[in-house]
């Protein structure tokens, strides 16, 4: 018995296999073999794996509709709600690009004022500061389609302000030479007019 231990141990380095070697290998079904060429390449621990999808077309910049009314110079202008302040009178004009092409602006206004008749006033037009604004003098400006430059109109409407004219309406056009649009005046303590004083245009605020 110990000669028979003693041949086992001595030939032990030659001899120890690890489980299962020297064995058949078990040979997979055919639904089920897989070959080490054809397995997927690993991704690094983290990463999304996503299908493949065509590059983001970036979006097209909307183009803004030209205005139904919109004259042929491609600009237009807008007066809003008459403000006022201890018997002094002033309306925001807006001057807007409303075609498809860049506008130079540079000036004021070109404004008139009208009898119930439509036809003009004795009303002297101004371009300079009043009580209601400041005027910076004219900067000249590109407004793309779609961009507005802005101006302030004021008058005073009492009777200390010097020689009154009741006048109905306003007549206002982008520059002289350019297509105007009339604006009635409403309600008796906006009509009576001394005179207009008006800032230049501008694009930023005034």
């Amino acid at each position: 018995m110990t000669g028979v231990l003693g041949l086992t141990l001595s030939g032990c380095a030659g001899f120890l296999v690890p489980a299962g070697e020297g064995e058949p290998e078990p040979t997979p079904s055919g639904s089920w073999a897989v070959h080490a060429d054809k397995l997927p390449t690993p991704f690094p621990s983290g990463s999304v794996v996503l299908p493949d999808r065509p590059p983001a077309q970036s979006p097209t910049p909307a183009r803004t509709a030209p205005r139904a009314d919109c004259p042929s110079s491609g600009v237009v202008v807008d007066m809003g709600q008459v403000e006022a302040a201890l018997g002094h009178r002033a309306v925001g004009l807006t001057l807007t690009n409303c075609g498809d092409k860049p506008y130079r602006v540079h000036g004021y206004p070109s404004v008139r004022a009208l009898d119930e008749a439509g036809d003009p006033l004795p009303v002297p037009v101004n371009p300079g500061s009043s009580y209601m604004g400041t005027d910076r003098g004219p900067k000249e400006a590109v407004l793309k389609p779609g961009q507005t430059a802005r101006s302030l109109l004021a008058w005073v409407s009492t009777p200390t302000g010097g020689d009154l004219v009741e006048g109905d309406a306003l007549e206002i056009a982008p520059a002289p030479g350019l297509e105007a649009r009339t604006f009635p005046l409403e309600g008796s303590d906006v009509r009576l007019l001394d005179e207009l004083n008006m800032t230049a245009w501008r694009t930023d605020p005034v």
